[in-house]
């Protein structure tokens, strides 16, 4: 099934950005999203492990994991074997419809491109300014249009 992120999304590339978001997430929740192209050079199980340990540590905190496949099929095929529930996939990527089918009928959400996110690994969550913007961001709808949130 091919769909959109109903919640902001954030770009984690570690746990401490996922508990961020986590922490900072307001009632819609956060889209936790990996890397582009993560689940090719980590493993759809690093990812899943690492959103799953947050949720875990944030019990009252809603999120979704979306592991991002970037072009590669095989890959996002293991990811719906690993147990993954939200997927990019590049939507000219070959074999895009067979993993639309396979995720389908796995009852996984399949995103044809990345959603707009901010990227945790450009933020200093340590200080003010950084965890003001990640909070200016998480209060947008989704989807956002634009990566960079305004000043308020």
């Amino acid at each position: 099934m091919t769909q959109r992120v109903s919640r902001p999304a954030v770009t984690v590339h570690a746990l401490a950005h996922a508990e961020a978001a986590l922490t900072a997430a307001g009632p819609a929740g956060v889209a936790l999203i990996s890397a582009p192209g993560a689940a090719g050079f980590l493993g759809p199980a690093w990812f899943l492990a690492l959103a799953a340990e947050a949720g875990r540590r944030h019990p009252g905190a809603a999120w979704d994991a979306v592991l991002d496949c970037a072009d590669a099929a095989g890959t996002a095929l293991a990811a719906i074997r690993a147990g993954a529930r939200c997927l990019v996939l590049a939507a000219d990527a070959t074999g895009f419809a067979a993993v639309a089918g396979a995720a389908a009928e796995a009852g996984v959400v399949l995103l044809p491109s990345r959603p707009p996110s901010l990227d945790l690994a450009r933020l200093d969550l340590r200080r003010r300014a950084g965890a003001a913007r990640l909070a200016a961001w998480l209060a947008m709808e989704a989807p956002q249009g634009s990566p960079t949130p305004r000043a308020p």
